[in-house]
C-alpha cells in the first residue's frame, strides 16, 4: 500500500513539474498605441525572457469594433484553439478606446453599449477558449493645456474598468498610470516620448485626430504614438504592473538592465 501511494505521489510530482515546465504566451490586442513601430507592444515583448511566447496583433486604426470587423479577432481565436494544450498560460491583453471615439467613421463605437460590449464580448471569448484575458484601458495621449495634461479618453477607461470588474478579469488601468507618470514628467519631457523629434517653434503638431486616422503610418510628430523611448518608459511601466496582477509572469521577466 505504502509503495502504491508512493509512486502515485511521484506520478502527480512529475506532471506538475512537466506542467510547470510548458511555455506561457502573451497575445496582444489593440490599436496604434500597442502595434509595431507606432506604440509599446513589441518593447513589452522583449522585456520577457525567451521561453515566453509573445504575439502582437494589435493594429494601428483598429477600434474594438472594427478588430472584430476586419477578421483580425480570428486570428486570436486560432490561436487560443491551436495552442490549447502547449501553453501553461495564454494572456491576452486587450487594449481599445482610441478609435472607438467619435468622429472615426467604420471605427467608432457608442460609449454608453458598443464599447463596453465589444470588450465584454472577448473577455468571454477568451476565457471560453481557456486564456485569460487581461483588460486595459487605453494609453493616454500627450496633450498639455498649460500644465495640465488633458484626458478625453477617461471615460473609455472608466467603461473598461467596469468591464473588467462584471466579468471577473485582471484590470491594467493603463489610461491612469500612463496620465500620472505623463503629468508628472511635464510637456517638455512628455515630448521626447513620440515617434519624430518636435517641430521647430511655430510649427503646429498634428492634431491627435489626424494622426490616428492615418494609423502612424508616418512619422509626423504627434502626441499620441511613441518612438522608441516611449516604448521604452510605458512599456517598462505596463510590465510592472503585469507581474503585479499575474505573479506566474514574474520569474519570466528578464532582469533590467
Amino acid at each position: 500500500m505504502k509503495l502504491r501511494r508512493g509512486s502515485q505521489l511521484l506520478a502527480a510530482l512529475a506532471l506538475s513539474a512537466a506542467a510547470q515546465a510548458q511555455p506561457v504566451r502573451l497575445i496582444l490586442v489593440g490599436d496604434s498605441t500597442l502595434a509595431t513601430r507606432s506604440g509599446y507592444g513589441d518593447a513589452l515583448c522583449q522585456r520577457f525572457r525567451p521561453e515566453v511566447a509573445c504575439i502582437n496583433l494589435a493594429r494601428g486604426g483598429r477600434s474594438s469594433g472594427s478588430f472584430r470587423a476586419e477578421g483580425l479577432w480570428d486570428r486570436v481565436q486560432d490561436l487560443l484553439r491551436e495552442g490549447a494544450s502547449a501553453y501553461r498560460a495564454s494572456y491576452v491583453l486587450i487594449q481599445f478606446g482610441h478609435n472607438d471615439q467619435p468622429g472615426k467613421p467604420g471605427r467608432s463605437t457608442d460609449l454608453a453599449t458598443e464599447f463596453p460590449a465589444n470588450m465584454a464580448r472577448y473577455v468571454t471569448e477568451v476565457k471560453a477558449l481557456g486564456g485569460v484575458p487581461v483588460v486595459l484601458t487605453p494609453l493616454t495621449r500627450r496633450s498639455f493645456r498649460g500644465q495640465v495634461l488633458q484626458n478625453d479618453l477617461r471615460p473609455w477607461a472608466e467603461a473598461g474598468v467596469q468591464v473588467a470588474a462584471a466579468q471577473q478579469a485582471p484590470l491594467l488601468d493603463l489610461n491612469a498610470l500612463s496620465f500620472a507618470a505623463v503629468q508628472a514628467m511635464g510637456e517638455e519631457e512628455a515630448d521626447t516620448l513620440a515617434m519624430a523629434p518636435k517641430p521647430a517653434v511655430g510649427v503646429p503638431a498634428l492634431p491627435s485626430s489626424q494622426s490616428e486616422r492615418a494609423g502612424a503610418a508616418n512619422p509626423i510628430f504627434d502626441r499620441t504614438h511613441l518612438g522608441d523611448k516611449g516604448a521604452r518608459v510605458f512599456s517598462a511601466l505596463v510590465a510592472h504592473e503585469l507581474v503585479r496582477l499575474l505573479p506566474d509572469l514574474k520569474k519570466h521577466l528578464k532582469a533590467e538592465p
